[in-house]
C-alpha cells in the first residue's frame, strides 16, 4: 500500500473511525487529524520520515537512530526535527519498507540494499552491526532526469566542456567518472550516456537501477540477490558484464565498478567494445588508476600488477573527476587523459582543472566559486574527435593562454 494513494489513505481512515467508535473515544478535530496522519505514515508510509520522503526538496534521508535523523536539502546536510518513538518504531518502519521488496531483514540477514518502486535506493542495517540502533538511508530518485543544459546552468561545468565531453562520447572514447560518495557520479554518467547516438545498442548494468537513458535501444540489467535461505538465483555485476558482451552491445554502461568486474570492463574496452562508460569511487584521477588496479586484482585471476596497469593505460582514455565542494555544490573538478605508460607508471595529462582565484597548489580547488579551466594541453585523441565530426576550437583547450590566467 502507498501513502500517496487516496484509496489506501481512505482505507486507514475508515478503519480508524471504526476503532474509535467501538472504543467510545472522543478526540478533537486536531487530535484526530494528528492521529490519522501518524497511522497513515506508519501503516502505509515511511513512518516518522514520511514528510521528508514526500518533500521533493530533500534528496537523501539518513536515520542514525530513533531521535537522530539527517537529510540533504538542496545540497545542504541538515539535522531534522523529526524522530521515531523508539528503536522498535524504527525497526517496524524498516520492515515495512523492505517487506514489499521481497527482501529479508533479520538477525541472520541484518543488512539490505534495495531499490524502491519509484527508483529510489534504500539501505538498512540492524543491530548488532548498527551500534546505535537500526539505520535507514534513502537516496531519492529524481522524477526528471537532469539535462546537460541544467548542469551548465548550475555551474557544474561550462558549455565548452559539455561540447568536449559530447565529442568524446560520440567518438567512442572509454570514460571513467571518478568521485566520492554523493559527488554526483551517477548524474554525470546519465548526462554522458545521453550523448550516445540513437542508432546504437546500449546495455546498462547496475546494482540498483538509477540510470535514466532516453534512447529507445537500451537493455537495462540489474543485479539479483540470492533467493532467501538459499544461494540460488544470485547475479552479480561480474555475471551481467560477461553476459552483456554476448548481447551484441555497441555500448556497455556500468553504474559503478566496485569489485572484480573492473577487470572484465578493461578487457571489454581492450577487445573492441569502445565507448564504454562506468564510475569508480576515488578522489582523484591518480587514485582512480590505483583503484582500478585494486578492483581488477579482486577478480582473482592472479595477474601481475604490471599487466593490469598496462590494460588500464591502453583501455581507459579519459577520467572525469566529480566532486562535492565545501559549499555543497557538485562540479567536475578535473578531466584527465591517460596517455599510456612511462616506465612502470601510467602517464596522466590534465586537460581541464577546476580553480578558484585564491587557490594555491598543483591540484584542483575544492572550494566553491571557481571555474573549470583548460590547462593548455590538447588531448592526443583530437584526431578521433575530428573523425567523429567534431572540429573543436583550440580555444576550448586554452590555446594561446597560460593555465591559471
Amino acid at each position: 500500500m502507498d501513502s500517496a494513494d487516496p484509496q489506501h489513505r481512505q482505507v486507514v481512515r475508515d478503519r480508524l473511525r471504526v476503532v474509535l467508535e467501538r472504543a467510545g473515544v472522543q478526540l478533537s478535530q486536531a487530535e484526530y487529524a494528528e492521529l490519522e496522519e501518524a497511522l497513515i505514515n506508519d501503516l502505509i508510509g515511511f513512518g516518522a520520515i514520511e514528510p521528508l520522503v514526500r518533500d521533493k526538496g530533500y534528496s537523501e534521508i539518513m536515520v542514525n537512530g530513533p531521535d537522530l535523523i539527517f537529510a540533504e536539502y538542496k545540497g545542504k546536510l541538515l539535522e531534522t526535527e523529526y524522530g521515531f518513538d523508539d528503536e522498535e518504531h524504527v525497526q517496524w518502519t524498516a520492515q515495512r519498507i523492505v517487506r514489499p521488496l521481497q527482501r529479508d531483514l533479520s538477525r541472520s540477514n541484518p543488512m539490505v540494499d534495495a531499490r524502491l518502486p519509484d527508483g529510489s535506493r534504500v539501505h538498512v542495517i540492524m543491530p548488532p552491526s548498527a551500534l546505535e540502533g537500526t539505520t535507514i538511508t534513502i537516496r531519492k530518485f529524481p522524477e526528471n532526469r537532469l539535462t546537460v543544459e541544467q548542469l551548465i546552468e548550475w555551474g557544474s561545468f561550462t558549455q565548452e566542456v559539455a561540447e568536449f565531453l559530447q565529442a568524446c562520447v560520440v567518438a567512442r572514447l572509454n570514460i571513467v567518472v571518478s568521485g566520492g560518495t554523493g559527488s554526483g557520479k551517477t548524474t554525470l554518467l546519465n548526462v554522458l550516456s545521453s550523448f550516445i547516438p540513437e542508432d546504437e545498442r546500449i546495455v546498462t548494468i547496475e546494482d540498483s537501477a538509477e540510470l535514466q537513458l532516453s534512447q529507445r535501444h537500451v537493455v537495462r540489467l540489474e543485479t539479483c540477490p540470492p533467493i532467501p535461505g538459499t544461494e540460488k538465483g544470485q547475479l552479480i555485476i561480474r555475471d551481467l558484464v560477461k553476459g552483456s558482451l554476448r548481447m551484441r552491445p555497441d555500448r556497455v554502461v556500468v553504474g559503478e565498478c566496485r569489485s572484480g568486474e573492473a577487470l572484465d570492463m578493461l578487457q571489454a574496452m581492450n577487445t573492441g567494445h569502445d565507448g564504454s562508460l562506468t564510475t569508480v569511487h576515488s578522489n582523484s584521477p591518480r587514485d582512480c588508476v590505483s583503484r582500478l588496479e585494486t578492483l581488477a586484482l579482486m577478480a582473482g585471476m592472479d595477474l601481475p600488477v604490471m599487466i593490469i596497469r598496462r590494460q588500464i593505460a591502453s583501455a581507459v582514455n579519459l577520467i572525469v573527476q566529480q566532486s562535492r565542494l565545501k559549499d555543497g555544490s557538485r562540479k567536475i573538478i578535473q578531466i584527465t587523459e591517460l596517455q599510456g605508460m612511462e616506465g612502470e607508471r601510467v602517464t596522466l595529462q590534465d586537460i581541464f582543472m577546476y580553480q578558484t582565484p585564491d587557490h594555491q597548489g598543483a591540484g584542483p580547488s575544492h572550494m566553491g566559486g571557481g571555474t573549470l579551466n583548460p590547462t593548455g594541453f590538447r588531448p592526443s585523441f583530437s584526431d578521433r574527435l575530428e573523425q567523429a565530426g567534431f572540429k573543436l576550437s583550440g580555444r576550448i583547450f586554452g590555446a594561446g593562454r597560460t593555465f591559471g590566467s
